[in-house]
């Protein structure tokens, strides 16, 4: 007559038993098999996207900011602010300056005048941090990295097939989601006059804030017909932020290279997934620097 096992002779074997099926379904560790990255170098150049707003407010964004929301950065506290918001991206140690402006706004030259004492007194983010910076570095090139899209291309080969496509895309959506984004940038307008600037551009230039920002161009008029407003992001904005990528590519020269990229804040979205993607280059989080 057999006897049942005993309770701890079952204990055992179910213990076995799983042991062997832990061991027969290996990690992708245990069987050698390499992450994407280990296909890669890892040094890499390091680059940090500020992300701003235009201190100058030149209009030129589809929501403009009220009188009584415009701040001085030449006037007490924002002065201050803005010197304090300069020291804190010292710490990152550039040793290449690029900022939003094109190769007619001759930027270099405009640094070489700017350290013999002229356009003290401008107030664009251009100046204040993007020239201040490479002058207080001690560099003697400034980059001038802006691009235009191949929409722009196209309006002036195709004037009437572009204003055909274009038509009605005027951020007047009566989607939903559109009034989420204007609430948000209500209380962003707000902030820079009530905060101080270095808080502001923490906030900004989160994460968080450049997911939603990147969401902004996915709501709303995005979504014009079948296709038409998705063809015309991705070869307006989308395609304007690549040809941006590309020339941050072109000046860089070293692994060794700190790129600091000084833009307004609408493009660091789509910048941020283009260098987080690029085997390149490592994107610096501006809050690093605690």
């Amino acid at each position: 007559m057999k006897l049942l096992p005993s309770f701890s002779n079952l204990l055992i074997g179910l213990i076995l038993l799983l042991f062997s099926s832990c061991t027969d379904q290996q990690t992708p560790k245990d069987s050698q098999l390499k992450l994407p990255s280990e296909f890669f170098p890892k040094s890499k150049t390091q680059v940090l996207v500020v992300g701003t707003f235009h201190f100058d407010y030149p209009g030129l964004d589809v929501l403009k900011t009220e009188d009584k929301l415009k701040i001085d950065v030449l006037i007490e506290p924002k002065k201050s602010e803005v010197t304090e918001l300069v020291e804190y991206i010292k710490r990152f140690k550039p040793n290449k300056v690029a900022i939003e402006a094109s190769d007619k706004w001759k930027a270099t030259d405009k640094l070489r005048r700017y350290k013999n004492g002229e356009f003290r007194e401008e107030r664009s983010e251009s100046f204040q941090l993007g020239i201040r910076l490479a002058t207080e570095l001690d560099l003697d090139t400034i980059y001038a990295i802006n691009a235009w899209s191949y929409a722009d291309d196209m309006e002036k080969k195709d004037s009437i097939s572009y204003k055909e496509l274009f038509k009605d895309y005027d951020f007047q959506s009566n989607d939903p989601y559109d009034e989420y984004m204007r609430d948000w940038y209500e209380e962003e307008k707000k902030l820079i006059s009530t905060t101080n600037l270095l808080d502001v551009f923490k906030w900004m230039n989160s994460r968080e804030s450049h997911n939603y920002g990147y969401g902004a161009y996915l709501v709303g008029d995005f979504k014009l017909d079948d296709y038409r407003g998705a063809d015309i992001v991705s070869m307006w904005w989308y395609n304007r932020n690549m040809r941006i990528f590309r020339n941050i590519q072109k000046i860089t020269e070293s692994k060794n290279d700190r790129i600091l990229v000084i833009f307004g804040n609408g493009h660091v979205p789509i910048l941020r997934q283009l260098l987080e993607a690029s085997p390149e280059y490592d994107f610096v989080e501006f809050d690093s620097f605690e």
